[in-house]
């Protein structure tokens, strides 16, 4: 395989070849495709597909979230993202950017639950010294647990005390960060809805939660080298350093090379992993008949 046919092959899965992702079937389509992608680009880089890109079908000039709210594109991508967050087509993380969102499909999503989420979702969050969660982030879990789905001013006015926006964002990415609660919805007027995620979607919470680290860290790594179709060790290890350590990526890359799961090819001259291509049965050739 050459750069370019890998860059062809990247472009074609991303729709950054001018088939842009339009109509909600597409947007489902596109995100079973590759599994997960940020909403805008990253900054620094990430070899990722973003869904922004699929929209607009190409991958220059494209709008970061400093940028979308000038950028009608942007807009126009939210409103589709947000269909499928409504349908449960899709789940939201906040993994590089609480405002560059990190979609992921549903068949994927308990996957990265496993390696993020908590693993006794209905206990509620407590504060502490040894605990992820301020006293503001268990309030605002209270609230959310009991009138939720809820938009974000609503909750303000819930929580009272004169709090301001920073404080109760601040709180939602605690409880976001470790998927307690997710986005459900968006209003222009009122902004987003948040609701429990056990509540929201069981099943998916469920599944995450009997699914083995190992299992879920190989089930991420096979989809995403899937989506970029090869790439080098380093860059899936920078990758998924966001949210696991990277000795635990080794260690699940060297189980997949092992199992024959994964195996290397050269790409103008780099040595990268890609998923083992399907054996073709061999076929013998028929003989002629003899004359």
């Amino acid at each position: 395989m050459t750069e370019q046919e890998l860059i062809q092959l990247r472009n074609e899965k991303w729709r950054l070849n001018g088939n842009s992702v339009r109509r909600i079937e597409d947007a489902r389509l596109f995100i079973e495709d590759v599994g997960f992608c940020p909403m805008y680009p990253v900054r620094p880089p990430v070899l990722a597909p973003t869904f922004v890109g699929a929209y607009v079908g190409a991958d220059d000039r494209l709008p970061t979230w400093q940028l979308a709210f000038s950028d009608p594109r942007a807009g126009e991508a939210t409103e589709l993202m947000v269909r499928l967050l409504r349908e449960r087509a899709a789940y939201e993380a906040n993994l590089f950017d609480e405002n560059n969102a990190f979609l992921l499909a549903g068949s994927v999503f308990p996957y990265f639950y496993a390696l993020v989420g908590e693993r006794n979702p209905r206990q509620e969050p407590k504060p502490g010294t040894r605990s992820p969660y301020s006293q503001l982030a268990c309030d605002a879990f209270a609230v959310i647990h009991r009138e939720g789905p809820i938009s974000k001013q609503k909750l303000i006015e819930r929580l009272a005390g004169g709090l301001s926006t920073a404080a109760v964002d601040k709180a939602l990415a605690e409880l976001w960060s470790k998927l307690r609660i997710t986005r459900v919805d968006y209003d222009r007027q009122q902004g987003s809805f948040w609701d429990v995620l056990y509540r929201w979607s069981p099943d998916a919470v469920r599944e995450g939660v009997e699914l083995s680290i190992v299992e879920a860290l190989s089930g991420l790594l096979s989809k995403y080298i899937d989506c970029v179709i090869a790439a080098e060790q380093t860059e899936i290890e920078s990758f998924f350093s966001h949210f696991v350590g990277r000795s635990k990526v080794k260690d699940a890359i060297k189980g997949l090379l092992a199992a024959r799961e994964l195996s290397f090819v050269h790409v103008g001259g780099k040595s990268m992993l890609q998923i083992t291509p399907a054996k073709v049965p061999f076929q013998a050739t028929p003989r002629p008949a003899a004359g």
